[in-house]
Parts: structure tokens; C-alpha cells; sequence
């Protein structure tokens, strides 16, 4: 709606400075909202003490803090909490907060849905809807609950980042930004099923983490699972990600559903040893979370126990991931969907 107020929340040191000028107010009370925004996390422009209050009224007329809280919450009792926040004409997206020892970690989502339709990925089933908005995504960020605890942050939750890179790498400035909550970019990983041009634009703008959706090592057999292989070949994806150095501080990671008589056996350990030959990277096993009318099959604990020792033994260093909250929806998309299904009917 175009008498909408604007949200501080998701804009950038330049989009304020912009912002307090169309009122008439001077650049260095774009700081002083950053401030308050970003480092103090106030919740009302009201709270921003050091503006006045004549601007802070005139403030009040065209813009609102924006931060927003979860809507609904599943909890598991290994601790894992996936939130659910309302984003534009009452859709939903996801955020799971995962505690493990002294670590928290945030998986983001950066879509309503997603293009890449996935064969095993609930996000998939749903349709791309919207790109999230610079504001929804940090939203999820700053609208936790636990955000004081929070140590890293994935990009990994429904959507693919990399379709979405505009918003996505304004979220990630406020993130790193000495003017916002200046945190490291090595807090922060970026996940994507290897869109190359955003893949590229992503890989030279900063420093973080790169976690690759790979799933299999064939890529004929890669598009039966993922269709997003036809346009954007694994093969070549590799041949990018072999011009960048991932010998120090950044992580390349590939991660790996393991399906049982798909991807699972001794032959695709060896294609995938053949794929990711040159490349300086870990590959992350993940179990297979069933989604409703997907014929495919998770693995069991011997199988993935095989497939890691293989793979690390031959000069991959390979780990499993631990599966989280199994009992509140765990797999992708499946709580936003059952709410989204809820409203429809």
C-alpha cells in the first residue's frame, strides 16, 4: 500500500541518511537511528532519546522500527525452536534457533516459497510466492527471542539465497556493518544450489561461509532430484568455485542428503570424490527428513557411518550432521505450509 510507513529495520547507513533527508533532518541523525536500531534494538521510535521530539513525531509520520516478533513457535526438546513470522499479505516464513553447547545458531529463510522445486524439499511443494524484503529477512534475526545468544547465522532456511541476492547482501551488510552489529563474516554462511551468476556476485563480495546444495554427484541423475541442475550444471559450478580460496578463514562446505538407493552407495562416494577433486572443501551428510508424496528414503546409522569414514579416509574430511528437532516439523517448510494451509480453509 503506498501510505504504508517504511521500516528502519532492513535499511542500510545510506538508505537512513537518504531517509532523514527526504524529512528534512540532518545525516547525522541516520546514525543515531542506526544506533538505536541495530545496537540498542528498541522497538519504537519513541525509545530514540537522543532525537528530539519534534523529529521524533515527524519521524513517527512515515517510518516505524519494523522489528516484529514470531508469530508461533514449535518447540523440541532437544531445544531447537523453529519460529514462524508473518511476512507480506499474511505468508510465512521460518527461522529455527538451534542451541548446541556453546554455540546458537539461526537458520534464516530468504523466500515465500521457492523456484527451485527441489524433488525432496517442502519449500519446493509451496511455489515461489515473493522474495523477502531486506526487512524480513533481518527480522527473523533481531525479532528472535534469543538474540543475545545467538553465535552464527545460516542462511539455509526456505528459499534459495542466491535468487534473492539484492536483499540478501543488504541484510548481510547490516550484519557485518561497524554502523549495525559489525559482526564477522565467518559467523555467517550462505547456502545455495549454484546459481552462477549469483553464486559469483556472492563469492566476490565478501568473506563468508558457501555451504553448496549437492545431493548427488551424477548430473544427470543430480536434475531428477534437483531441477535447478539443467540450468545451472554442478560441473560448472565447480570449475567457478575452484578459482577462490578457500584455504583459510572461509569454508566451503557440500551439503549432502543421503537417500537410500540413490546416492548412497560405494560407486557415488567415488563420483563424489571425482567431483570435488582440487577443491579445498568439507562435505556436510545430512539424514533425510521424509516429506509427505516423496517416494525417497532416508539411511540408516550404518550407512551414514560408512559413507563419512570413506569419504574422510580418502582426503574429504566429512561429517554428519545431526538431526534436530524431529518432533515439530523438522523438515523444511513443512510448519509454514500447515499454517498457510490452515488460513486457506
Amino acid at each position: 500500500m503506498s501510505n504504508a510507513k517504511r521500516e528502519f529495520l532492513g535499511m542500510t547507513l545510506g538508505q537512513l541518511k537518504e531517509a532523514v533527508a527526504e524529512v528534512g533532518m540532518p545525516a547525522f541523525t541516520a546514525k543515531q537511528i542506526a544506533d538505536w536500531v541495530y545496537k540498542k534494538r528498541v522497538v519504537s521510535i519513541d525509545a530514540m532519546t537522543n532525537i528530539s521530539q519534534k523529529n521524533r513525531e515527524k519521524l513517527k509520520e512515515q517510518f516505524v522500527v519494523g522489528i516484529e516478533p514470531p508469530v508461533e513457535a514449535a518447540r523440541s526438546v532437544d531445544g531447537t525452536i523453529k519460529y514462524l513470522y508473518r511476512v507480506n499479505d499474511n505468508r510465512y516464513v521460518e527461522a529455527v534457533y538451534i542451541p548446541d553447547g556453546d554455540r546458537a545458531t539461526l537458520c534464516v529463510s530468504s523466500q515465500v516459497g521457492c523456484k527451485m522445486n527441489c524433488l525432496f524439499c517442502m519449500t519446493g511443494k509451496q511455489r515461489y510466492t515473493a522474495n523477502l524484503t531486506a526487512n524480513e529477512i533481518v527480522n527473523q534475526i533481531f525479532g528472535l527471542p534469543e538474540f543475545e545468544k545467538l553465535t552464527n547465522i545460516v542462511f539455509m532456511g526456505m528459499g534459495e539465497p542466491c535468487d534473492n541476492l539484492d536483499n540478501l547482501l543488504q541484510a548481510i551488510e547490516i550484519l557485518t556493518a561497524e554502523y549495525a552489529t559489525a559482526w564477522s563474516p565467518h559467523r555467517l554462511t550462505v547456502s545455495s544450489v549454484g546459481i552462477r551468476k549469483g553464486l559469483e556476485r556472492l563469492l566476490d563480495c565478501g568473506d563468508y561461509h558457501i555451504a553448496i546444495s549437492l545431493h548427488h554427484p551424477v548430473p544427470e541423475q543430480r536434475s531428477e532430484l534437483m531441477p535447478a541442475e539443467r540450468g545451472y550444471s554442478i560441473t560448472e559450478i565447480i570449475e567457478l568455485l575452484k578459482r577462490y580460496d578457500f584455504s583459510h578463514q572461509r569454508r566451503l562446505t557440500f551439503e549432502y542428503i543421503v537417500f537410500k538407493g540413490v546416492n548412497d552407495t560405494m560407486f557415488y562416494a567415488r563420483k563424489l570424490l571425482q567431483l570435488l577433486e582440487g577443491l579445498d572443501c568439507r562435505i556436510n551428510l545430512i539424514r533425510y527428513h521424509s516429506i509427505p508424496g516423496v517416494p525417497l528414503e532416508g539411511v540408516n546409522e550404518e550407512g551414514m557411518t560408512r559413507l563419512r569414514d570413506y569419504l574422510t579416509a580418502n582426503g574429504i574430511f566429512t561429517t554428519i550432521r545431526a538431526s534436530r528437532g524431529e518432533d515439530i516439523f523438522a523438515a523444511c517448510g513443512m510448519l509454514s505450509t500447515v499454517k498457510q494451509n490452515q488460513e486457506n480453509h
